[in-house]
């Protein structure tokens, strides 16, 4: 790194807590508590899922003042080894990390680039540490952050996990919908043929191992998979659309399974779900042709998050829409890595994030997590109730619901209503909800504003919002 990214990295870490993943010293230079350190911190990278660590000479810790260190790895040897390659060796596995010695307005630094965890949690000297507080017991002594960091990594080496392996050229393009992938990248189709698969292999689709021979990932099969059976590892992945007679589970009308990578499979489910949807004639005054009951926006969007926010680690169970007369459940595997209550204003975290930038690539979902917001609005559009986000053991359901006068809904229903268009208007710049934008979204009549005032009182009472500084104007209970 350059003298000027080492400064502004240094000014970045002191602008931040020091917490699991930062570590501030002075002059300590025992190995033994460096690699410690170096395997404490890695494993809290993994948890925290952050990009890296960092353990800072020439720091104060409880001030972070710069006050400079007098140690210098690169001029450390123990016995005939120098530090670093001292260090290496009692790591396992062998991190990549990166140490770097300079000058900060005059006092002497040396700071450890640590990545996180990857394969398995990191260990020095065969036993593996994390950082609690300001220590650093080890990692035994706390089974569920072991479990945890183990469940990260399998799920983050998935996408990039082996789906077949040892596939020559011919194999690769029979097996993958090649064209749907040069068409959905907006590429031109190659004229050598091995120039098809190197393409593909830029986006991680596939991988190259010998001079004529290439591994299939994860990624690549779950897009672009001709036929999702022919792939071991995520074969039961698919989506399954069942369709009911009645608002039980009681007599399913059809149901079908999809066979196809959801990159090339996507519009086709997409098509056939709004074909099973019941019309609905009137859903505002100026609305009154027939359309579809729930906007397509709105489909587009949850069901894309379930197919992108799905553990596929999960083996057994794929991402599953269940079409109601009343209702559609869209239902994905793990539960969320955020709370259900912050779906709308959160920036987005994804548990599969090389299958999430592919998609928001080929724009099946919304950059930046806007889609949410979008979809929402669709749905008051629509003068439809409010969705509901639940997490349950292993599993995210996200209910749509058909249209219901306000006068059927339950007081759920409008305080779950009154919320997310709390949020979404808090979410506005300088925007906040009403009595007005309420009744507006519920389509309540102006010279019924007490039926409005109820609602706000019970989202008051129940949690939800609360009275911002300025009256009559009501913010969401976590700003």
């Amino acid at each position: 790194m350059l003298q000027n990214d080492l400064e502004k990295l240094l000014n970045d870490i002191l602008a931040t807590q020091e917490g699991v993943v930062v570590e501030f010293k002075e002059n300590n230079s025992d190995p033994n508590v460096v690699g410690i350190r170096i395997s404490a911190l890695s494993n809290a990278a993994n948890l925290d899922d952050k990009k890296y660590a960092y353990l800072v000479y020439g720091v104060e810790d409880k001030t972070k003042k710069v006050v400079g260190t007098t140690f210098k790895p690169s001029t450390e040897k123990i016995g005939n080894d120098n530090f670093e390659f001292w260090l290496t060796r009692k790591l396992n596995p062998k991190i990549d990390f990166s140490i770097h010695e300079f000058d900060f307005k005059g006092f002497s630094i040396t700071l450890f680039k640590i990545p996180p965890a990857t394969n398995q949690p990191v260990k020095y000297d065969n036993v593996a540490y994390i950082r609690i507080g300001e220590a650093t017991p080890k990692l035994s002594d706390y089974p569920d952050k072991e479990s945890k960091i183990w469940s990260n990594i399998n799920r983050k080496s998935f996408e990039r996990g082996i789906a077949k392996e040892h596939t020559t050229v011919s194999e690769v393009l029979e097996l993958l919908d090649y064209a749907k992938y040069f068409s959905l990248t907006r590429q031109e189709l190659p004229t050598n043929t091995n120039d098809f698969v190197e393409r593909m292999a830029q986006h991680g689709l596939v991988k190259k191992v010998l001079d004529n021979s290439y591994d299939i990932t994860n990624l690549g099969a779950i897009l672009f998979a001709k036929d999702l059976k022919q792939f071991p590892t995520i074969k039961r992945k698919s989506v399954r659309v069942t369709v009911y007679e009645n608002n039980s589970k009681a007599k399913r009308e059809k149901e079908r399974e999809g066979g196809m990578g959801y990159a090339i499979g996507w519009e086709n489910l997409v098509s056939y779900i709004m074909d099973q949807l019941p019309q609905n004639e009137e859903i505002t005054k100026s609305f009154r042709r027939e359309i579809k009951m729930y906007p397509e926006v709105a489909l587009r969007e949850f069901i894309a998050n379930a197919l992108i926010h799905q553990d596929l680690s999960i083996t057994g169970a794929g991402p599953t829409i269940e079409i109601f007369p009343n209702r559609i459940e869209i239902t994905n595997t793990g539960e969320p890595l955020i709370e259900t209550d912050r779906f709308i204003d959160h920036p987005p975290l994804s548990r599969n994030e090389d299958l999430a930038s592919f998609m928001r690539q080929i724009k099946i979902c919304e950059e930046g997590g806007t889609g949410v917001d979008r979809a929402l609005g669709e749905i008051a559009l629509y003068q439809l109730p409010a969705p509901s986000f639940e997490r349950f053991d292993n599993f995210t359901r996200v209910t749509l619901y058909a249209h219901k006068e306000l006068k059927d809904m339950t007081t759920a229903d409008k305080v779950r209503a009154c919320y997310q268009h709390c949020v979404l208007k808090y979410v506005e710049k300088n925007g906040r909800m009403t009595n007005s934008s309420l009744r507006e979204r519920l389509g309540i009549g102006e010279k019924n504003y007490p039926a409005a005032s109820v609602i706000i009182k019970a989202s008051i009472e129940s949690g939800y919002i609360k009275e911002s500084e300025k009256s009559k104007e009501y913010v969401p209970v976590w700003a």
